[in-house]
This record gives structure tokens, sequence and C-alpha cells, in this order.
């Protein structure tokens, strides 16, 4: 029985990828025999040749024993896939166009998926808008993450380093960018980051987080970043550099208006996104009512007011 979730799928591709050269080879050498034995030199007269009962049915019965093989050996190391260890760490991972969040047992949450070496993790996944597809390639595992459903997968993490987390299913014009990473750290090191404390973990998000702010960090988790620059770069959504402040046309029922981004107008976007559409963008933006304190809301706006 396979440990993890690597083993399990490169044991089942060598298995049947082994048999399937085998077989290869056998008709190869066959069809080779057959050409050499019965060349028009040696058998200018062909002739019928009758069946044989007893090779057919060898043939047949190892054809089926082989294909029988194959599939109980990847049932086997499906099951495998699907049933995480009792002892597995539980992460709950949100998709979004066009990124990961990952939401931890004690309410932490990160853009990366930050792990101790050597731990099982379960990950429970849902999607907040259309389909999308969570694949990790260096431990084997690819799910579905669905709006309307809740689906599962795990995987263990033996070594130390940082791994590539994917998106499968084209899920809108940023599919592409909608990556992330796996990063494995020391125990030690992921207790630390795990009670919110200082720890050097180069490349993580949540480093870089931290030295712009807490409202960026809401910006980046609650997805905004994904669709809004702070660099001035064209996105989906109208970027948030030199924005506060400013004069957008909006539309507001279908009428254009001109508006002044202040504080007011800002949180109603985000809130009400639907209110007043700025002219030139589509009306896709999830609603954010409920979602944040007033508190929450003042930082995303100085955050999008720092980026002038």
């Amino acid at each position: 029985m396979p440990v993890t979730t690597t083993a399990a799928v490169d044991s089942t591709f060598i298995y049947i990828m082994v048999f399937c050269f085998l077989l290869f080879a056998v008709i190869m050498f066959l069809m080779l025999y057959f050409v050499v034995r019965y060349r028009r030199s040696r058998n200018p007269n062909p002739s019928d040749i009758s069946g044989n009962a007893i090779v057919e049915t060898v043939w047949i019965a190892a054809s089926v024993v082989l294909a029988l093989s194959m599939f109980f050996y990847g049932l086997t190391s499906f099951k495998f896939l699907r049933t995480a260890p009792a002892d597995s760490m539980n992460v709950k991972v949100t998709a979004r166009q066009w990124s990961w969040l990952f939401t931890y047992a004690n309410g932490r949450k990160s853009t990366d998926l930050v792990v101790p070496q050597g731990k099982n993790v379960a990950l429970d996944m849902k999607s907040v808008d259309v389909i999308h597809g969570f694949f990790i390639p260096a431990y084997r595992i690819k799910q579905d993450v669905l709006p309307t459903m809740t689906t599962h997968a795990w995987f263990k993490a033996v070594d130390l380093g940082t791994f590539d987390i994917l998106c499968t299913q084209y899920c809108g014009l940023q599919h592409s960018k909608m990556l992330s990473q796996v990063f494995v750290v020391p125990p030690p090191d992921f207790d630390k980051w795990y009670a919110g404390q200082d720890v050097d973990i180069p490349g993580l998000t949540s480093q870089a987080e931290k030295e712009e702010g807490t409202g960026v960090a809401l910006l980046r988790q609650s997805g905004c970043l994904d669709c809004h620059s702070l660099d001035g770069t064209k996105l989906v959504g109208p970027t948030f550099k030199g924005l506060s402040g400013s004069t957008v046309e909006v539309l507001t029922g279908g009428k254009r208006r001109s508006l002044r981004a202040d504080e007011a107008y800002i949180i109603r976007s985000i809130v009400d996104p639907g209110a007043d559409i700025v002219a030139g963008f589509s009306d896709i933006m999830p609603a954010g009512r409920g979602k944040y304190s007033d508190a929450q809301l003042h930082e995303m706006v100085e955050s999008i007011a720092g980026a002038d």
C-alpha cells in the first residue's frame, strides 16, 4: 500500500506503462516473425488459415486478465486518493476568479498554502463562482472545485520546498494567472507562522503583505487584486492607482454620470458594486455586503488611497 499520493499515482502509471510496452513488444515481435516466416518467397501460394480455439481462448483470457489487473490496480489507488488519513490537518480551500484562498482551523487565511513537513493535509474545496480545477503536479492531485458542492483531496508533504498550484479548468479571462504555491516548511516554522508570529519563509505572499499593510492583505485575500491592480496595470476591473479622489464616469441605473471617488463611493463599490458601474467595464464583481466590518472596509479604502 502506498503512503503518499505521489507514490499511488506513479506506481499505477508505471504498472500500466510496463504492460503496455510488453504488449507492444509482443505484437511487434509476432508481426515481424510472420512477415519473415510467411514471406512470398517461401509461400508463393497463399493458403487459408482456419481458427484455433486454444490460441483464441488464451489470447482473450490474457487480455481480460490484463485489463482487469490494471482496473483493480487503478481502483485501489483511486480509493487511496479519496480517503484522507484520520490524522490529517484540514484546510478549507476557496476558489474564485482568479485566485485561491486557504483558511486554517484557527481562522488564519493565506493566498499561499503553508504546511508542515511530514504532515498529511486534507483539503475541503468549494468555488464561489465558476468551476475551477485544483492541481498540484508535485503531489499528483487534481480535483474539480465546484460552486454547488464541497470536493475533497489530500496529500502528504514529504519534502521541504515550494510547489506550484494550478487551475486546470478554463475559468475566464485571467485563468492563466490563477496560480499559487505550496510552501512545505519545518514544523517549528509552521507552528510560528500558524500562530501569527514572524518567520522567514522566502517567497511567501503573506510576508510581503505584512510590509504592505493589513488593508492590502484584505484586498489580496478577498480576490480584489485579481481584477484590480495597484500599479496601473489594466485588468478586468479599473486600477486602484490614482482612484482615490479622482472623478470617475459611471453608469447608475443605465444613466451615465460623473462621481468623485471618495471614501463613501469606494465603500459602496465594495459592498454593492452593481450600483455604480464604471464606464467601459462589465458588472461582474461579486457583492461584498456583510463580508467585512467597518474597520476592515476603512483599511481597504486606506490601501486603495495609498495606491496613488
